[in-house]
This record gives structure tokens, sequence and C-alpha cells, in this order.
């Protein structure tokens, strides 16, 4: 073989580029274009690559990330120089430590010869350089290919994450000659057959291991390895809010989601464990639990080795591809020394607590009630978007996932205002299922232009806003740790007018009881809708800081 996918013949450099876009099996572009991308913009509407025009930059990533993360193939965006580039760098910083597969296309003024001065200009590539994988210039169109497919590979390969593209306007408009190259799929090392007995013994000798799911297994060609070693060695299993999913939730060796780093019931259980198998999980989502010198042990299991922190550094480390390696394992190891009852009272401890006030009636609803009753909505396969807010800890908590990518959160970066835009990307790629944001009321506002843009897409998604007039997680931290309530409450625009003056439609929820009926009701009708639930976040001291203090793991 070649390594050759197209002979170079002379065009234009964005004619070039995209033909490079296009041999990466790139079909839409997510932009906000400005002057120096129109050389590009007409290489791509005669090439016939959909453009998806969003209302703000981060909206345009914020989706293509999205498109990385559900289909394991990299999203393309696209901005103009100086303002529109800063734009993308929230949303790289989440594509980057979300893991999530993403390419950025941005302007620049010409570089050979320019007669605008230092305006707009930005050094972006500096810029983003600490962002990404990647971050380079394109000087010349004959690297255009070479950049191009370097830049997807490095956005695709595990780890993933974010790269940045910058195509000054002259480079763009300038005559070129270049081959393109072969897209390969990337295969990854097995892990060595001696560390794959060195964990099945650790296994075997353990007397209360657990599995932890990270979002490193959330990977297509995972979860059934996955889903096979936990049946077959019977070891209970828990995750991050980013590996919910990845083994159906209803199952009974489940214990929970790690929504807290300490303190909930599920620690109760990982307290107790002397091993936990980590599948998937590095230090850039928050930490599920906290080793600490002569404590558990921890076998890594991960496509890259351990990065070492002060609350992670894993006694042995099965690097590899992922399902490959839990495969072998599941051949290899059992548990033969091991006692699961108290794993087993404690996940009907956390059952109880799960369910505990979920149909409790009074209004402003309860984020139990909440949860329970989306819950009941949303069948396996529909999709839920969360944002960020103190919702997200209750149903990363509460809300069981029966499949993988089932529940987007963002645990890494943790950033307000990519709720909507991932929802809208979930509703393009899958519109035979229900997608529903669920946002903040401050969240919310952060990207709710973007309205316009599901609307004009014809996009059929609801958008939950859980109202408290604040800013209700850092109020909550506040409260935690002592201060006075103060400085984090805000005024909130009718958000019913709001979605209508845009042509969505708008409901309010006005009893606990109309949560569900309304729910259903503006899925059954198709289109935008916009709900706004007004909540009760006083639960969040009672069950988040008293009862957690006052909390007795089982003896």
């Amino acid at each position: 073989m070649s390594g050759l996918a197209e002979a170079s013949q002379e065009r234009k450099a964005s004619d070039l580029m995209v033909r490079a876009l296009i041999n990466e099996g790139v079909e839409r572009v997510f932009a906000v274009p400005g002057e120096e991308n129109l050389d590009l913009l007409e290489s791509l509407r005669v090439a016939g690559i959909e453009l998806i025009v969003t209302r703000h930059e981060q909206g345009a990533a914020f989706m293509a990330a999205t498109y990385g993360r559900l289909t394991g193939r990299a999203g393309v965006c696209l901005a103009t120089l100086g303002p529109g580039a800063t734009n993308f760098t929230t949303p790289a910083a989440y594509a980057q430590l979300g893991g999530f597969p993403l390419v950025m296309i941005t302007g620049q003024k010409p570089i050979k010869n320019s007669k605008q001065g230092q305006f707009q200009i930005v050094d972006v590539v500096q810029l983003m350089d600490p962002l990404t994988k990647m971050s380079r210039q394109i000087v010349h169109g004959n690297t255009i290919p070479s950049l191009v497919r370097e830049a997807f590979r490095l956005a695709e390969e595990e780890r993933p994450g974010a790269v940045l593209l910058e195509l000054p306007e002259d480079i763009a408009a300038e005559q070129t000659r270049a081959p393109l190259y072969e897209r390969h799929e990337r295969h990854y090392a097995v892990a060595d057959e001696t560390v794959i007995r060195e964990a099945a013994t650790m296994i075997g000798e353990a007397r209360h291991p657990l599995v932890l799911i990270g979002a490193g297994a959330n990977r297509k060609s995972a979860r059934v390895a996955i889903d096979s070693f936990v049946k077959t060695s019977g070891i209970p299993f828990f995750t991050t809010q980013m590996g919910k999913g990845v083994i159906d939730e209803r199952s009974p060796l489940y214990l929970g989601t790690a929504a807290l780093s300490d303190g909930d019931y599920v620690h109760c259980a990982i307290d107790r464990a002397d091993l936990v198998i980590n599948i998937g999980h590095d230090v850039i989502e928050k930490p599920p639990f906290f080793m600490t010198e002569g404590g558990k042990r921890v076998i890594h299991v991960n496509f890259r080795s351990a990065q070492v922190d002060q609350v992670y550094f894993p006694q042995v480390e099965v690097v590899g591809d992922i399902a490959r390696s839990v495969s072998r394992l599941a051949e290899v190891a059992r548990p033969n020394n091991a006692d699961f009852d108290y794993f087993e009272r404690v996940s009907r401890e956390i059952d109880s607590h799960v369910m505990d006030r979920a149909d409790d009636s009074r209004f402003p609803a309860l984020p139990q009630r909440l949860v329970a009753d989306v819950r009941q909505v949303m069948s396996d396969r529909d999709i839920i978007a969360l944002d960020n807010g103190m919702y997200k800890i209750w149903f990363a908590r509460n809300y069981y996932a029966y499949q993988p990518n089932t529940v987007l959160v963002d645990n890494a970066l943790a950033t307000m205002g990519a709720g909507l835009p991932s929802a809208m990307m979930a509703s393009m790629l899958y519109p035979d299922r229900r997608v529903m944001a669920i946002c903040g009321d401050g969240g919310f506002m952060m990207n709710s232009q973007e309205l316009e843009t599901a609307l004009r897409y014809q996009l059929n998604l609801v958008v939950l806003i859980i109202s408290d007039d604040g800013y209700g997680m850092i109020r909550w931290k506040q409260r935690q740790m002592g201060f006075e309530d103060w400085g984090l409450e805000f005024n909130n625009p009718d958000f019913v007018a709001y979605a209508e003056s845009y042509g969505a439609h708008g409901h309010r929820i006005d009893s606990a009881e109309a949560i569900i009926p309304t729910l259903e009701a503006a899925f059954n009708a198709g289109g935008v809708h916009v709900v706004e639930a007004p909540v009760d976040y006083s639960e969040n001291t009672r069950v988040l800081i008293e009862e957690l203090a006052e909390k007795v793991c089982l003896v």
C-alpha cells in the first residue's frame, strides 16, 4: 500500500483543506465564520459539507466535542481569528480534559503581507498550546494533508482530546499541490501477560475487591468485555460520574456512583475495599476515592499508564487496549478469597437513600422527585445532557443509567454552558431517541441563544431548567464551609416568554405532580420545549451535609 489516499493535483489550499477533511470522514462543520474563513467557507459549500452555524463559538465547539464523544470520530468546528478563536478556549479545555476528540480550525490575518498591522491579532497557536494535544499554524498549503491527518490521529487516539489548526487568510487562497494520506484505524497494544497474571493474583487474594468504572471505559468496544468480567467474577462495581452506563446500573452488582469525592454512602463500600480494579479512570476526573499510605491496593487498567498523584498511585498497571485487557482478566482472574456480604448490605442501604423522598409532593420540587420523575420519562436508550450545577450531584447519585453515553456529564472541566449544545448534538445524531438538556438557570443563560439554532435545525429537544435564582452549587459550598449565604443570587427572565420569543414552546411546572405529564406532553408534541421547574435545595443541607456528617457505615 502506498499510504496515499489521493494523488496530488493543483488546487486552492482551502479546497485541499476540505478534501483532507472529507478524507477523514467529516460530513459537517460547526461554525461561527468570519472574514478570514471565507475561502474555506466557499470550499465547504462547493464540496457539499454541511455547515451548522451556531450563535456563539462555544455552542459550535461544544456541539463538535459532543459529536466526538458520542461517535469516537473527531468533531470539527470553525471560527475566525481573535475573539472568535478565544471563544474556543473553554470548549478546548472541555474536550481536552474530558477526553473528547475535537479538531478546531481558526482563521488568521495574512502572514506574508498584512496591511492591518496588529488589528485583532492574538497568538492563538500559543494560547491553545496548553489546552490541546497539538496547536499549529499552517504556513504553506503543501503541508495541509499531513497536518490534517496528524490532527485527526492525535484528536482520536487514546486519550482523545482537542487539536487546533490555524489557517491564515493568504495561505487559504494560494494555489498548492500535495497528495492526501490514507486514514487507518489505530490498534492498541495488548497488556503484557506477566502483568495480567500479577493482577489476577491480586484479585484472587483480595478479601473485598471492587471494580471502578471511569470515563475511559465509556468506549463502544469496552462495554461488552467489562460487563462480562463483572458478571463472570461477581465483583461489585461502582462508577465515576463519567463512567455511568458502561454497565446497566440495574445490575444487582451495582453499588452506586461516586457523586462526591468522599463521605457519601457508596464510600462505606469503597473504604472497606482492600482492592480496587480501576477500569478507565484517571486523575483528571474528580477523584472517586483517595489512596493513602498503607491503604487499599489498586490495579490500574487503561490505555495509558497512570498519572501519579497524591491521591492516586496504583501498585499494578495493566496498560493496553481496555477491552482486550479486561477480556484476558475475565479468563484468568477469580476472586477465590472474596466476601461480598458487606457490599450487599451497603447496596441495600444506598438503594433506600436513593429512593428516599422520590415521591415527595412538596413544591417547589425536591431534587429527589425531579430525578425520579425524569428517570420515569426517559427509556433505556434516551439521553440526558447535564450542564453543571447542584443538580448534577443529584442526577449522578440518583439517576441510574442503563446504556453507555446516555448520561452526558462533564466531571473533568465541569464547565457551565455546555448542557444545551451537548443535548442539541445528541438530538441531531439520534433523532429516534428522547433527548433532554438539564440545566440550572445559571448555566442555561450562558448559552441560551442556541435555542435559535435548535429551532433552525428542527430538533426534537426538551430543555429542563432547574431554577433556584442563584448559583446553587456555590451557595451549598458556601454554607458547607460555614460562610454567610451572600452574593450568589440573581434574577431570571420569564423562561416561558423567553422560549416563546424564539418560537419554542415554554412551560412552567406548578406542582410536583405536573412534572411527568408536562415532560411527556413535550416529548410527544415534538419540537423544542423549555420547561422551568423550580427546585427546593434545602435537601442539599439535610442529605449532603447533615445526614452524611451523621452517617454511620454498617459494621
